[in-house]
């Protein structure tokens, strides 16, 4: 019985924790971080630059956005089952080449935690 309440417990502060993750930034802020991004990305439906349209980018399969070539490696990794959310775009977005060998995504990444808290909570707002 002590088991099964300390895993039910571990399972509801994973989840707690995980919707405060998602709300945590300010996306007034996360729309300046957007600054560094925006070179190679829109936020425009279908209209890509050097990099994909990110419009709808949550809950999308990597690699799949329509009219735009990715990688080998990025279409590998949706293969693979990764889907964009705010979990898997914030761990992509600290070393973007490290988390997905051979995309063709250069950005170095953001070091700070409250900069991708911010960009994904105006990635949230500005592709749905």
């Amino acid at each position: 019985m002590k088991k099964t309440l300390s895993l039910i417990a571990t399972i509801s502060v994973l989840a707690f924790s995980t919707i405060g993750y998602a709300n945590a930034g300010d996306a007034a802020k996360g729309k300046k971080v957007f600054n560094k991004c925006k070179a190679c990305h829109t936020i425009v439906a279908g209209k890509h630059r050097i990099g994909p349209s990110l419009a709808g980018v949550f809950g999308r399969t990597a690699g799949t956005a329509k009219k735009y070539k990715f990688s080998k490696a990025m279409k590998k990794a949706g293969k693979g089952g990764l889907v964009w959310d705010v979990a898997t775009m914030s761990e992509y977005m600290v070393k973007p080449r490290k988390y997905i060998k051979g995309t063709k995504m250069t950005f170095a990444g953001l070091k700070k935690k409250k900069d991708i808290d911010n960009l994904m909570a105006f990635l949230k707002e500005a592709t749905k």
